[in-house]
């Protein structure tokens, strides 16, 4: 489904869908790719999520949530293939909520209810497959109340690793970080921000987001500038390139090819000719 802007609904799903007995199922998102939240669940069989170098197994009833940004690996069991059942969903003051909740302290979660998500999950599915997004509201309400599912009888699995309360003021601050990433950007601020130095403000980012709080910076603002190259197609290079923070248009090409893999113009091309 399209990524709506300005949406007027605290979450709206980017997608939804499921995977039966596929044994190549695997998947690997390096950090930043992503801008959503998501949640895969086992429904049956066996499957592993890799995280800071560990690999955990997951099983009927358990589940991973990824937040925002996050590195991603997960894949199949090839002797037990799962049937996993995902959701990746998105709003304004969704990170805020997450957070109240506590959800950033853990990775890996067991349901003590499965009935109820699975059939949140069904009835949202169902939805997308009938009325793709001709009925944004109802989609939205079937979105919250899967989450709901997940707020009220998810608990983390046990022996995995738990976010610090330095970690969790660094993921407070991602929202904010990204909606001013095209300011410029003064470390020493953000540290204070955080009620620490700057090295170990760098030091809990790195350990919480698994980038560096300048590469955070740049993938928000190539993620700004990709989308005004698409909304303003008028608009010149150079001045997307002021906007989204850059000194000059060279500069904003170069990091842009770097992250990308083609220059601003052939990216604006791709959807516009």
């Amino acid at each position: 489904m399209l990524t709506l802007q300005d949406i007027p609904y605290f979450c709206y799903p980017e997608s939804v869908g499921h995977y039966t007995d596929h044994t190549q199922h695997a998947v690997l998102r390096e950090a930043g790719v992503l801008n959503n939240f998501n949640i895969h669940y086992v429904a049956a069989g066996k499957g592993y999520v890799e995280a800071d170098g560990i690999v955990h197994e997951l099983r009927a009833g358990q589940a991973v949530l990824y937040f925002p940004h996050q590195r991603q690996h997960y894949y199949s069991s090839e002797d037990e293939p799962w049937d996993v059942r995902w959701v990746h969903f998105y709003g304004e003051r969704l990170h805020d909520y997450m957070l109240e909740r506590g959800l950033h302290r853990n990775l890996l979660w067991t349901l003590r209810q499965r009935t109820s998500w699975e059939d949140a999950h069904l009835a949202l599915l169902e939805e997308v497959e009938q009325n793709r997004m001709l009925r944004p509201a109802q989609l939205s309400t079937l979105t919250y109340a899967l989450l709901a599912e997940f707020v009220q009888h998810a608990v983390p699995l046990k022996n995995t690793r738990t976010t610090s309360k330095t970690e969790s003021r660094v993921l407070s601050l991602l929202p904010q970080m990204q909606q001013e990433a095209c300011e410029p950007f003064l470390l020493q601020d953000w540290a204070d921000r955080a009620g620490v130095s700057t090295y170990y403000f760098c030091k809990m980012f790195k350990n919480a987001v698994e980038m560096t709080p300048m590469e955070f910076i740049t993938r928000s603002r190539l993620q700004m500038a990709k989308q005004w190259l698409l909304e303003r197609p008028s608009a010149n290079i150079g001045q997307i390139a002021e906007e989204a923070g850059y000194p000059n248009a060279s500069y904003f090409n170069r990091q842009f090819m770097a992250h990308e893999g083609m220059t601003p113009t052939d990216y604006r091309g791709l959807y516009h000719k």
